[in-house]
């Protein structure tokens, strides 16, 4: 019921009724129990359409619930605060010296420094949840370092919330990729839509390459954490051996290093100077840099072969430095995926450079946490302590 005023703005209780099919009795009690928390309020009232008094309306609170999201990415975090509608509020950004693949214990700290800079909430606002976006595998499970780059994601919760006594909130961490597909796939929605692309898969690079599918809009997390990182597809038997233990996997042809080494450029200058160096060649069409992306675009390409044989999607979405690179990428995909769309035409996912940028996960991060609040408003307390002749008055009226 939450979910609905919060997505279809004021609303009579009857309409809320007519919407999610409970009787009126059961609406009007739920409606009570969300103003006493202070998560909706009676905000005016509309005429009826035929006989009878005017139909009050509900709407969302958004102040009355704040989020914290956190993405914790190479050499800095940013923490940004929204309600419940959505609206970023306050934004902090350190650089940092962790490695986000290393040590937990710095992680935690850089993490809970960037997040105790930000304000604490106002009085009468309920601090609903922090959601910590990380660069890399995140995993199920509260145990210490597992071995590779997998992060576990309960154990790294319970350090952030213990260098944050005050924080008085769950703390979730997931995968910067699934928040930044969530994110993107919302942005792909049109309005009115609920389901507006099926199935959809998300490929990132930039401090690594990761990627998340989602299905129905969900995104499909697998039995341990662990689906949709389609940086892992095997698209060479004696490729390069992988950082996860396989070899050929899809992140050592277009990974950041990977592409680099192919434009013959030398990271010895920094990462960024010779990436800056390699977006001048391609702009300046020089064979050699557009030879490397359109290999790495094949590559690409045999791993989305794979990926529309198990996933079907309708589309693939390309963020961090892969957005920037699609158009030289382009080719090799299209040449990879070529022979199946002659046989399958319908079968092809459209691939399409992602929206949001680098900005991605944060935004996925605090539709996450909007999330758990619309999916469990009970988490957060009444107003009220007790209920007088007031509350029940006003019960009583709603059934109106």
């Amino acid at each position: 019921m939450l979910r609905h005023i919060a997505e279809h703005g004021p609303c009579a209780r009857t309409q809320i009724a007519d919407a999610i099919g409970l009787v009126h009795a059961s609406v009007a009690a739920l409606v009570a129990d969300l103003i006493e928390r202070g998560l909706v309020a009676e905000v005016g009232s509309a005429v009826s359409a035929g006989r009878g008094r005017p139909r009050r309306l509900v709407g969302l609170v958004p102040g009355r619930v704040r989020s914290v999201a956190v993405h914790a990415a190479w050499e800095h975090v940013t923490a940004v605060t929204a309600d419940l509608a959505g609206s970023a509020g306050r934004t902090r950004r350190m650089r940092t010296t962790h490695d986000p693949f290393g040590d937990s214990e710095a992680l935690a700290d850089g993490i809970a420094s960037c997040v105790a800079a930000i304000d604490s909430p106002e009085d009468g606002v309920h601090q609903g949840r922090l959601v910590i976006a990380l660069s890399g595998p995140v995993v199920e499970g509260a145990g210490g370092a597992l071995p590779g780059p997998a992060r576990p994601a309960a154990h790294l919760a319970q350090l952030v919330a213990a260098r944050l006594p005050d924080l008085g909130c769950p703390v979730d961490v997931v995968s910067d990729a699934k928040a930044a597909a969530l994110a993107e796939y919302q942005a792909l929605a049109t309005p009115g839509d609920e389901q507006p692309h099926g199935t959809v898969a998300y490929l990132k690079s930039d401090a690594g390459v990761a990627g998340a599918l989602l299905i129905g809009g969900r995104v499909l997390e697998g039995s341990h954490g662990l689906a949709g990182e389609l940086g892992h597809i095997p698209v060479s038997l004696d490729g390069p051996v992988c950082r996860c233990g396989a070899t050929g996997c899809l992140t050592t042809y277009i990974g950041t290093r990977a592409i680099l080494e192919s434009a013959g450029i030398t990271t010895r200058i920094g990462t960024d100077a010779a990436l800056t160096e390699l977006g001048r060649r391609l702009h300046a069409d020089e064979p050699f840099a557009v030879a490397a992306l359109q290999r790495a675009g094949d590559a690409l390409g045999a791993a989305l072969l794979s990926l529309t044989g198990v996933a079907d999607p309708t589309h693939v979405v390309l963020g961090g430095r892969l957005a920037e690179w699609l158009p030289w990428l382009r080719p090799g995909v299209d040449a990879r995926l070529a022979p199946r769309r002659a046989v399958f035409p319908t079968f092809s996912p459209t691939v399409t450079p992602g929206t949001l940028g680098a900005e991605a996960a944060l935004h996925g991060a605090l539709i996450a946490g909007r999330e758990r609040i619309l999916t469990d408003p009970a988490t957060v307390p009444k107003l009220l302590a007790d209920k007088g002749p007031e509350a029940g008055a006003g019960r009583s009226a709603d059934a109106g």
